[in-house]
């Protein structure tokens, strides 16, 4: 399966996705606002990362990683909080691969990370 690094501050809902990643076989590193300079996302098949954040400004993160080709082969994966309109406007200017819901994230995030790994 995957090698996951995921960018989520919410420890809950990190847990949560965590737990569904593993369940499914995925590897998964769960990384908050303060790991930030230690997460190795280059090292990973997926990088997911949280947009409905305050503490951190993952699209900036992202575009900045790409630009300096910083992810390599990996691929990235945002989600957003439904209510927040130009989150996937930002997601896909940063140049995320993918961007859902964070509804989405809960219900198929184990689906959506083996097709971007497999891709």
């Amino acid at each position: 399966m995957a090698r996951v690094v995921a960018l989520i501050p919410d420890l809950l809902f990190g847990s949560r996705v965590q737990g569904m990643l593993t369940a499914a076989g995925h590897e998964v590193e769960l990384y908050n606002e303060e790991d930030l300079a230690r997460a190795q996302a280059p090292s990973a098949d997926v990088f997911v990362v949280d947009l409905a954040s305050d503490d951190i400004d993952g699209a900036t993160l992202v575009e900045s990683m790409l630009m300096g080709r910083e992810l390599g082969r990996t691929r990235t994966l945002a989600f957003y909080a439904h209510v927040d309109t130009g989150a996937r406007q930002r997601a896909q200017e940063a140049g995320f691969d993918l961007a859902v819901p964070r509804s989405r994230l809960a219900r198929e995030g184990s689906e959506l990370v083996g097709e971007l790994a497999s891709s």
